[in-house]
Parts: C-alpha cells; sequence; structure tokens
C-alpha cells in the first residue's frame, strides 16, 4: 500500500529524503522533500487502510496538496465510495490541526525574531536600489523584516528580503489575509503587492497602503480589509505585467477589486522604451 503512495509522491517532486515507514492508521507524518533544507521537515502524508487505501500528501512549504486512492482499476461500491469520503474527511481535519500546528509555531518565532531586531535605516542595499525608505520595518544581520499581520494585528509571518532583493517567508506562516500596514485610513486604503511599490506610493500619496506580498494574496488581503472597514473605499494598485502571459498582476487586482467593490490603478507604459 505504501508503495503506491510513495510513487505518487515522487511523481509529484514530493520525494522523501529518507525512506518513509508509512502505517495507515490515519495519523499526519512530517518529513523533509528532497531540496529542502537540512532540517526541514515541511512534507506531509497520511495514509488510510480500508478495501480502498487512501491518502493525502503535500508540502507546508508550498502549499501543494494531493490525495490518492489504491485500486484504481475498478469501479467502486457504494460501501468503499462512503469510506474514501470518510477518509479524505479525516485527512482533510488531521491536515487542518497540523497546519493550525505549524502556524502558531511560526508565528511564535516570527514575534520573537521581529523583537531580537533592530529598527532597519535606509542604507540597505535593497531600499537604496527601490529608492524608499524603512517605513517601520526591522533588520537582522543584513535582512531586512516585514511582518505579515491579519486585521487583529496578530503577526502571521516574516518576509525576509536580502540586499540583492532576494525573497523569502518564514516557513510555515500563514500569508493569505495578512498584510503590512503603513499609515492609518482615513478616506481610502491602497493595496499593492510588493513593499517597495506601496512604500512608494505611500511616500507619493501620504495615503495608508496595506502591503499584501503577493498578487494571489490581494483578493485575501482585500476580503479581510472590507470586513474590517465596511465603508472604506479601497483601491488596488496593480503590479502591470505587461510581459507576462495572463497578466497575472492586473488579473489578480481586477478579481480582487470586483469582490470587494473596490477599484483598480495600474501604471501604463505604452509608449515607454522596453
Amino acid at each position: 500500500m505504501s508503495t503506491g503512495i510513495l510513487d505518487a509522491m515522487r511523481m509529484a517532486a514530493l520525494t522523501p529524503v529518507k525512506d518513509l515507514h508509512l502505517v495507515p492508521d490515519g495519523r499526519l507524518v512530517r518529513y523533509r522533500v528532497e531540496g529542502d533544507k537540512p532540517g526541514s521537515v515541511n512534507g506531509w502524508v497520511v495514509l488510510h487502510d480500508g478495501p480502498v487505501p487512501s491518502g493525502a500528501f503535500g508540502s507546508w512549504r508550498t502549499g501543494a496538496t494531493h490525495t490518492w486512492r489504491g485500486n484504481t482499476d475498478r469501479r467502486l461500491t457504494p460501501a468503499e465510495r462512503d469510506a474514501l469520503r470518510r477518509h479524505q474527511a479525516a485527512a482533510q481535519q488531521a491536515r487542518a490541526a497540523e497546519l493550525k500546528a505549524v502556524q502558531t509555531a511560526a508565528a511564535t518565532r516570527a514575534e520573537r525574531l521581529w523583537q531580537r531586531a533592530r529598527p532597519a535605516t535606509d542604507v540597505h542595499a535593497y531600499l537604496r536600489a527601490k529608492r524608499v525608505r524603512a517605513i517601520g520595518l526591522r533588520q537582522l544581520r543584513d535582512m531586512l523584516l516585514i511582518p505579515a499581520r491579519d486585521t487583529a494585528g496578530r503577526i502571521g509571518t516574516l518576509q525576509f528580503i536580502g540586499p540583492d532583493g532576494a525573497k523569502r517567508f518564514l516557513t510555515g506562516g500563514r500569508i493569505q489575509g495578512c498584510y503590512y500596514a503603513m499609515g492609518r485610513p482615513a478616506d481610502c486604503l491602497l493595496l499593492a503587492e510588493g513593499y517597495a511599490t506601496a512604500a512608494t506610493i505611500f511616500e507619493a500619496t501620504g495615503r495608508a497602503v496595506a502591503v499584501c506580498f503577493n498578487c494571489g494574496n490581494l483578493l485575501p488581503v482585500a476580503r479581510a480589509l472590507r470586513a474590517k472597514f465596511p465603508a472604506l473605499r479601497l483601491v488596488i494598485c496593480a503590479d502591470n505585467d505587461a510581459g507576462t502571459p495572463g497578466n497575472p498582476g492586473l488579473t489578480h487586482a481586477r478579481a480582487a477589486a470586483r469582490a470587494v467593490g473596490g477599484e483598480v490603478v495600474a501604471p501604463d507604459f505604452a509608449g515607454v522604451p522596453a
């Protein structure tokens, strides 16, 4: 049984570094994925026994989730379908419980690192390259720290930015619906993807800006802020990824604006030399 799900894990590029002895007891097992840094256990897998063996697996680091079941070469009986649904629901509950534990631990670590860090200055290489100031940021060694918080102010994770502009998040932290706030909203609130874009807008307009960190988080943050500020004007300041197929920056911004009754503004690069 475990051979089948291990084959599926390898096909999904979630191969364990070491051999796993999986027991079909419905318990979630964490493991290190090939290619992840030493000491990390970002992979997870759940295996169930029964007439139709089934399971699920994924990665906390990438957010990938996959399901698996054995005996796929025959039609399931109604009883087997019911058992499979129960197993899938149990796997989902196990994953949700583990995810909460992982995110809680990451939030604790994020708060600890944030408290250890010193206030950042404008001389950091990344800030100088982007020509923006350190607006409430902190620094740990040569890394800028940007906290991602929910609407209640609880820290979910940290974004680290190196002098060369390389970015990463604290492993296991919660990013969905979390943001970094600049200023206090009055008549409107602006949303942007990255820190440099948001800082540029904040310095140019003086209006409150929320850093959403990536285009996929624009919608969750917009919904969270709409719930907190039901009457506030929300403006999504989109990245115009005109050179990328599907223009994800503008596409996600428009979807977020539609969902919350907001507006979209974006730079126009027409006539600008490439």
